[in-house]
């Protein structure tokens, strides 16, 4: 159906243009708010401008869905889509810090069928093929197996008093990298209580799911892609075995939170 090769060259070629304007390189990029605290900047843009050529010259039947485009709703009627955010982590980013990537993953039917994590600062090609498993740089991905949710790895800059059972690993901006962290066994738990765009997590959730974690939304339900409103509220994503201790601890943080918004 699709030329793997192809799509991983251009998502590749994405990350190169990323990181000729990344200031942790020398470069200096110009950036702003769209709205009080979510930046962006030119390379968001640029790569968006780029993926959105070249992905729709690879499969022209899909529909397009971008943090940095305005939303087509005649991708609700596409049985593929592609779902692309063109930096995730631009606080990073912008700050010259490696803590980004590209992401890019193929929708169809709803569910993720491709997903690609490039984060060319820190020299990583992450790959998810549904049924098939996950790579980085080619190497397969196991989950973490973890059983007990004390003590468990989380991705955070600070915990609450609530969560201080948990143990702090370091915490890239961007949320993909985080849930590709969990796929890499490198952390144990990330979660999110708030709302959040499906572009943030469509390429890293099939790439921990194919290492064998648990991805769903923060009340452990399965997540959905390409619906009317791109959306979900929160993300749990973790080994398998403290997935229902860790919706437990946030049930009543994930009820409060959400509910202004349901």
């Amino acid at each position: 159906m699709i030329d793997q090769h192809r799509l991983e060259s251009i998502v590749s070629e994405a990350g190169r243009i990323a990181h000729s304007l990344w200031p942790g390189a020398g470069h200096t990029v110009k950036s702003w708010d769209k709205t009080p605290g979510s930046p962006v900047c030119e390379a968001d843009l640029a790569v968006d401008v780029f993926l959105k050529r070249e992905l729709a010259a690879l499969l022209p039947a899909a529909g397009w869905l971008s943090e940095e485009t305005v939303d087509d709703p005649q991708r609700l009627a596409k049985d593929l889509i592609w779902l692309v955010d063109p930096i995730d982590g631009t606080r990073d980013f912008i700050r010259g810090r490696t803590g980004w990537a590209v992401s890019v993953a193929l929708i169809s039917a709803g569910r993720p069928l491709f997903g690609i994590l490039c984060a060319p600062a820190r020299k990583e090609m992450w790959l998810a093929r549904a049924g098939v498993g996950a790579t980085r740089n080619g190497e397969t991905l196991t989950a973490s197996q973890r059983t007990v949710l004390e003590g468990s790895r989380v991705p955070a800059d600070s915990l609450p008093k609530v969560d201080r059972d948990l143990s702090m690993v370091d915490k890239p901006n961007s949320i993909a990298l985080r849930v590709a962290m969990v796929a890499a066994d490198e952390a144990d738990l990330v979660a999110t209580l708030r709302w959040g765009f499906e572009w943030d997590i469509g390429a890293a959730a099939l790439i921990a799911r194919e290492a064998g974690a648990a991805v769903t939304d923060a009340f452990g339900h399965k997540l959905q892609y390409n619906k009317r409103d791109p959306r979900a509220f929160g993300l749990i994503t973790c080994a398998p075995g403290i997935h229902a201790a860790s919706v437990d601890k946030l049930a009543e943080r994930a009820e409060r939170l959400a509910a202004p918004d349901r």
